[in-house]
């Protein structure tokens, strides 16, 4: 193999692949097996080679004289893992300028050294100004990491072929001392690793068994695997001030999650402000959210601080973000890649330490390629997204919720504590929810209201299958196009009209009018 360190025409470099034309010379000494005893009890008793280096030295002068040895191991990318010298007067980098295919070099000389690469060459030149000038440099693997130990010496030819055997003794010591250091530091994070998921686990199992940590409404509640895996999420993300993104089904407790959040991170003692987006009319979005100054519209006769302002130190929650207009997104977005804002009629560039979390009841991604909602604005909120679950997917969790619920509706009546009868039960679990947990809660609201004695019956409960229209889940933006066209076509096209027959808002259904292009006819 070809050496790096070129010397000139009468003075080479020796590396393997003139190993054999060389003339041997008589060892000058052999690695005993009182130097392998003594080199194994040293570099045995420690966890970080470093610490013990000089006295590694020392054991194996007496097999490889030399003034410095040198360790340094590298990634798969160059870059150095560990370090170490016997001395401070050896150069930190200056003599691993080898190739890596060779499995030694030999330097006779290294004021005669020539190397092409600048940087090689001022290596090279650090080691003649340290006043060494011979070295032998092993190559060895430990760990998939390469290796290189340096024996340097300020002496000429100092090195011959006969001392590649026992320096190659030495370093093959030193790499599975090395290895079995990394193996041990790569168990030690593997354990720290499993305590911290064990912690975790361990916090979500106590938070959902009791919910304290959230106002009763708000209670963490369930112990299926699909809602503990939501909760491990929000545990890992809630100390950063990580961008987070909820997408899951309307009523699945999108804002109890991100409530959640802030009460386990950093920002629990600051507010939390939640804005739903699709209830904010297109027009006054600016300035709820930045605040305006004192004449910047009609009827402004004093300043106000917009919800970013109000939500300073704590929490920004965006519900239903999906529902906002082009103009409302290219606010949000403006705001979101500088973190400034300026009131609506004001001059004032300000700067809002606030945490953003972002919630939607629709795709985003598909929102994205109908060119409904702004790509870069979807990336700049999914940045960490936590995907609740449907309550028809955390079915167990429904009586635990059942129970939780009766007793909050007991609470706020200062009433007798409803029960479920087994019939009831029964019900409860074999139905889909297709209105999730606002569904449960108002089902169970209306039956205790029903119940006379106490107990909810199955003739209690409201519980409405889903038509046959609705379960087919593969052409749901159409019929909901054709809902809107239907009964904007009875109310005579009064927009005020439908928006209340269809359960929205007039901005819900004027969003909804331009995502589906939907126009009166003449």
């Amino acid at each position: 193999m070809n050496a790096v360190l070129t010397m000139s025409r009468d003075e080479p470099v020796l590396s393997e692949r003139n190993r054999l034309a060389r003339t041997a010379t008589p060892s000058r000494t052999l690695f005993v097996g009182e130097t392998a005893t003594e080199l194994l009890r040293t570099i045995a008793g420690v966890l970080d080679i470093r610490s013990v280096f000089p006295r590694i030295s020392e054991i194996v002068q007496q097999v490889v004289p030399h003034d410095a040895l040198g360790l340094r191991f590298t990634d798969r990318a160059g870059r150095a893992t560990l370090e170490a010298r016997s001395t401070d007067e050896l150069p930190e980098h200056g003599w691993c300028t080898t190739a890596e295919q060779n499995e030694y070099t030999i330097a006779s000389d290294l004021r005669r050294v020539r190397l092409a690469p600048a940087d090689s060459e001022k290596s090279i030149n650090a080691l003649v100004a340290a006043r060494y000038r011979s070295a032998l440099i092993i190559r060895a693997v430990a760990n998939d990491q390469m290796m290189r130990l340096g024996f340097f010496s300020r002496q000429t030819n100092a090195y011959s072929l006969n001392d590649v055997p026992a320096a190659r003794h030495v370093a093959d010591y030193v790499a599975v001392s090395v290895a079995h250091e990394q193996l041990a530091a790569a168990e030690r994070d593997r354990a720290e690793a499993r305590g911290r998921s064990e912690r975790v686990v361990g916090r979500v199992r106590a938070l959902t068994d009791h919910g304290a940590e959230l106002p009763a409404r708000h209670r963490i509640v369930g112990r299926s695997d699909a809602w503990q895996r939501v909760l491990a999420r929000a545990l890992r993300v809630a100390p950063t001030d990580v961008t987070v993104f909820l997408q899951g089904e309307s009523g699945t407790g999108k804002e109890v999650v991100a409530r959640f959040i802030h009460q386990a991170s950093p920002r629990k003692d600051g507010p939390f402000v939640a804005i739903n987006c699709a209830a904010v009319p297109e027009q006054l979005f600016e300035s709820e959210l930045f605040g305006y100054e004192r004449g910047a519209f009609t009827g402004a006769n004093q300043a106000k601080a917009g919800l970013v302002e109000v939500a300073a130190g704590g929490v920004l929650f965006l519900d239903e973000v999906s529902e906002m207009s082009p103009f409302a997104q290219a606010k949000l977005l403006r705001f979101l890649q500088e973190r400034e804002f300026q009131r609506l009629g004001g001059i004032r560039t300000q700067t809002a330490n606030v945490r953003l979390i972002a919630a939607s009841n629709r795709d985003l991604r598909q929102a994205v390629e109908r060119r409904l909602f702004r790509e870069d604005l979807f990336y700049r909120l999914q940045v960490f997204e936590i995907r609740i679950p449907p309550l028809r997917d955390r079915i167990s969790d429904v009586p635990l919720l059942a129970e939780q619920f009766l007793t909050d509706l007991a609470g706020a009546r200062r009433g007798p504590h409803a029960r479920l009868s087994a019939d009831a039960h029964d019900a409860l679990v074999a139905h889909s929810w297709p209105g999730n947990i606002r569904e449960l809660r108002n089902a169970l609201e209306s039956a205790a209201i029903l119940s006379d004695d106490g107990v909810i019956e199955r003739r209690h409960l409201s519980l409405h299958a889903k038509s046959a229209a609705a379960a087919v889940p593969h052409d749901l933006s159409t019929l909901e196009q054709q809902t809107i066209e239907n009964v904007l076509r009875e109310t005579g096209w009064n927009k005020t009209e439908a928006a209340h027959r269809l359960g929205l808002t007039r901005t819900q259904l004027y969003v909804r009018l331009r995502r589906y292009g939907i126009e009166r006819s003449e």
